[in-house]
């Protein structure tokens, strides 16, 4: 059971950093370094409980949502983030997987790098343009705040309550599963 709650803790934190890069990294960190007994992370990814790279990447959140706010910057945050946000995945998939499991690094780092490259494709590709589109860009700060809140309170539940955010996730993954399939079925019989 500990195996399996490493993994869903490993996807959620991932999953969120698909959606704001320094959030789960961030939390991880600030876990790792104010409550040392919930997550004791090892050697190399204890640096993200450093004193100064929590202010660090207390700089960069507060970056990055400022620049998902702001008309057209935002657009240019995300292509920006297309590197940073799964790099970011990678990690917190790595350091909360090394934890719990000993699961071999270079495949946490590919999870980790899929998951999030995949939320921030979503992110990115569909959904961002689908709600610029619908609201003449009106709505990209209330969408953009409720992703930057997601992605806190899924980071912290993939630390506190893993069977939780795993659970959420499969339903999520079935889900796009079944509109996928729904989707390419619908166009081959147009």
């Amino acid at each position: 059971m500990e195996l399996l709650l490493g993994i869903f803790s490993a996807f959620g934190l991932s999953a969120s950093a698909g959606l704001n890069a320094y959030i789960p990294l961030l939390v991880v960190g600030a876990i790792g370094h104010y409550f040392p007994e919930t997550l004791n992370l090892a050697a190399p990814f204890d640096l993200l409980a450093n004193p100064w790279i929590l202010i660090l990447l207390g700089v960069l959140v507060i970056i990055e949502m400022v620049a998902d706010k702001v008309p057209a910057v935002n657009h240019i945050n995300d292509i920006i983030q297309t590197v940073i946000r799964p790099a970011a995945g990678a990690i917190a998939f790595a350091a909360s997987a090394n934890i719990i499991t000993d699961i071999n690094p270079v495949l946490a780092l590919a999870c980790g790098l899929l998951v999030a490259g995949s939320v921030h494709t979503v992110k990115a590709a569909a959904v961002r343009p689908a709600v610029t589109a619908v609201s003449g860009g009106t709505a990209n700060v209330p969408v953009s705040i409720a992703e930057d809140i997601v992605s806190l309170i899924t980071s912290i539940l993939a630390i506190i309550l893993p069977i939780i955010v795993g659970t959420l996730l499969i339903v999520v993954f079935a889900f796009g599963i079944w509109w996928w399939m729904n989707r390419r079925s619908k166009s081959q019989s147009a």
